[in-house]
């Protein structure tokens, strides 16, 4: 059996050319040869099968014979029903149908499919210096990842599986080059977006997992922009502090002759009911009577990974007081095992006033 060209885009045979347009430009980023360094051998034959598939169904008249005769006998090499149908020597692709005028011939040989991606995104494509590494037959041969003044693949062009990363993107060397949209001027950086990322204490302390949905506008290979939505995941690490930012390249609208701005998150501290953070420490302020500053007392906490601690203080807390728990701050980001310290301060409630008789007994309490 022939290629399935519609399977090997993922479209149906209903298929409109915006559909087709957008399984390439999905496929062909991901098969990319440069793209697959560990698989280059399988990622150009998917790279070669992508670019001959579009080529046929974005054709009416290709599609057309490839819809009544498939890949055999677009190509010649099984005849089709009918006169005339025998398929010519040496592999040739031609065959002929019938019509009422006689005889009409058709021929196909598929276009090298490093042509097809450069037209696709334009005659100055985001893979400049990409120029005659495929051969005639669209191998993919002598492309060594980058060329003098071309532009290198990167994560921030293609975001892992990510069939939107940015077809205007800049070089991997963080360098936009003359000619990369066609008319010779340079690109400008947008201005990168950010939000705050607000997170619990709890999620500092114990890390957690975020997923954000944006919406954005991406530009098709005609340079027309359409709404697309996105989940991005932001794997947040115990201890990471207020401020800390991720940044997810290029994830903002395309524009032309404009590379996409950096979406930028920034970590946000929620206020927590018992804790504040100072550094990698824990603060903690319990409010207590005098008589329990001078006599002794014990403090009863959560933890914010739900353990319940007890700090028993035997010492007069006078005023300014700090009891410090040792391991029960904040884990340290570069070293998640060890913890900064909990520190517990005191806020003392002195009595508004004394009778003569609370007075005297005071004193003679403290030997005065």
């Amino acid at each position: 059996m022939g290629l399935d060209y519609y399977k090997i885009l993922g479209v149906d045979k209903g298929a409109s050319d915006d559909d087709l347009k957008k399984a390439y430009r999905k496929l062909a980023m991901k098969w990319h040869p440069d793209k697959n360094p560990t698989n280059k051998k399988e990622a150009e034959n998917k790279f070669k099968q992508i670019s001959e598939a579009y080529e046929v169904l974005s054709d009416p008249q290709k599609r057309a014979v490839y819809d009544q005769y498939g890949e055999e006998g677009l190509k010649g090499q099984v005849p089709p029903p009918g006169p005339g149908g025998a398929g010519m020597p040496g592999g040739a692709t031609f065959f002929s149908t019938s019509s009422g005028d006689g005889p009409t011939t058709f021929r196909f040989n598929p276009r090298n499919a490093e042509d097809i991606f450069a037209e696709f995104f334009g005659s100055s494509s985001p893979f400049g210096g990409m120029g005659g590494g495929m051969g005639g037959g669209g191998g993919m041969g002598g492309m060594p990842g980058m060329r003098s003044g071309g532009i290198k693949f990167s994560p921030s062009m293609f975001g892992g599986e990510d069939a939107f990363g940015s077809a205007f993107g800049g070089g991997g060397d963080g360098h936009v080059h003359p000619g990369m949209f066609g008319g010779g001027g340079r690109a400008v950086k947008a201005a990168p977006i950010e939000r705050k990322l607000p997170c619990s204490l709890e999620e500092l302390y114990k890390g957690t997992t975020k997923k954000m949905k944006i919406s954005r506008e991406i530009a098709d290979a005609s340079g027309k922009t359409i709404p697309v939505e996105e989940i991005l995941t932001i794997d947040v690490k115990p201890g990471w502090k207020k401020g800390t930012k991720i940044t997810f390249p290029e994830k903002g609208n395309e524009k032309p002759n404009t590379i996409a701005s950096d979406l930028v998150f920034i970590i946000d501290e929620k206020p927590h009911p018992v804790y504040t953070r100072d550094g990698n420490d824990l603060v903690a302020t319990r409010k207590i009577p005098l008589a329990d500053a001078l006599t002794g007392h014990t403090v009863h906490l959560t933890t914010l990974d739900g353990r319940s601690l007890t700090v028993p203080i035997s010492s007069v807390i006078h005023p300014g007081y700090e009891e410090v728990v040792r391991g029960e701050g904040m884990p340290l980001p570069k070293e998640p095992s060890k913890r900064g310290n909990l520190r517990v301060k005191f806020d003392i409630k002195f009595p508004a006033r004394l009778t003569p008789d609370q007075k005297s007994g005071v004193k003679r309490l403290l030997g005065q």
